[in-house]
């Protein structure tokens, strides 16, 4: 049967493959170094419960790129089991539902205030609707019809001097629309040597996904950072061309045309943005609910370039 320091050996040489320190390992998962060092050294008395010693490998496992529940199956004699798991997503019931009493009894006790003043707009809405159907009466008997006749024959007047200056404007108009269109028809015709460049995703589980990049001619990646995440790229032969943790305002350009396949691991996707040929990936992940992603993407130049 494997030893506890077995597990916290394999832990290890997970992180450091990924070129990742436990300062590194604090930063992603949120986790407190010492409770790190203490999965890896099995010393799991060092954990405020036995629940946080699944979760907090649970963590581990994921940032590292191990699947957690392959190594609870394989290290399940010598995790602590807990039957506690479940005590916090009831408790968060609990506490929901008399949250919810609560902000109904306020609605009931606030209701006939709103009713109050509901009223009082209605009746004051009602006073200025009368108040303005009195002023356009007055208005109306105020106005004679030599007045009226007046008003007629300045705005006949008025019409009339305006017309040549309108029907000039109008020319003026019209052949400025007709410029507009013209530049419209040539912005829309498609430029030579160029391609729809498309990213579609394929396959997608857990914080994995692949996707292909079609109608490309070239592969160009700039990685920018706006926060601090780790970033971690290789192609599909396991090479690697970059690991490390990129800062604020920091960022990194690739060229893969002559690649077919490049892995992402981004540890933190909300401070993260992915261009591809100048074009923004958006990640197949709400960064919200999945910080960390790892990335495929597969790539057959358009124009056979690779070949």
């Amino acid at each position: 049967m494997l030893s506890l320091t077995e597990l916290g050996k394999r832990l290890r040489e997970a992180r450091e493959q990924q070129n990742m320190s436990l300062e590194d390992l604090q930063k992603l998962t949120k986790i407190q170094k010492r409770y790190l060092i203490g999965i890896e050294e099995g010393k799991y008395e060092l954990m405020p419960g036995k629940f946080y010693v699944r979760a907090f490998i649970k963590q581990y496992c994921e940032t590292v790129g191990l699947n957690p529940e392959e190594i609870f199956e394989e290290y399940k004699s010598d995790i602590p089991a807990t039957q506690t798991e479940e005590l916090p997503d009831q408790l968060s019931r609990v506490r929901t539902h008399k949250e919810s009493g609560v902000q109904d009894s306020k609605i009931f006790d606030a209701l006939p205030k709103i009713l109050l003043t509901v009223g009082i707009i209605g009746i004051a809405v009602l006073i200025w609707v009368f108040a303005q159907n009195r002023e356009m009466a007055k208005t109306k008997e105020e106005v004679s019809p030599e007045t009226v006749t007046e008003i007629e024959q300045s705005k006949e007047l008025s019409s009339t001097e305006e017309k040549p200056a309108k029907e000039s404007e109008k020319k003026t108009k019209e052949q400025d629309n007709e410029k507009d269109n013209i530049k419209q028809d040539e912005a829309k015709k498609p430029k030579e040597g160029t391609n729809d460049q498309k990213v579609i995703e394929t396959q997608k589980s857990g914080k994995t996904a692949v996707l292909q990049l079609q109608n490309a001619d070239e592969f160009q990646v700039e990685v920018t950072s706006k926060g601090e995440t780790w970033v971690g790229i290789k192609n599909g032969k396991g090479n690697s061309f970059y690991q490390g943790m990129l800062k604020a305002g920091e960022s990194k350009t690739f060229d893969f045309t002559k690649e077919t396949e490049i892995r992402f691991n981004i540890g933190n996707t909300l401070d993260t943005d992915l261009k591809i040929n100048g074009q923004t990936v958006q990640f197949p992940f709400n960064p919200g609910d999945q910080v960390q992603q790892i990335i495929t993407i597969q790539y057959s130049p358009a124009d056979g370039a690779n070949s």
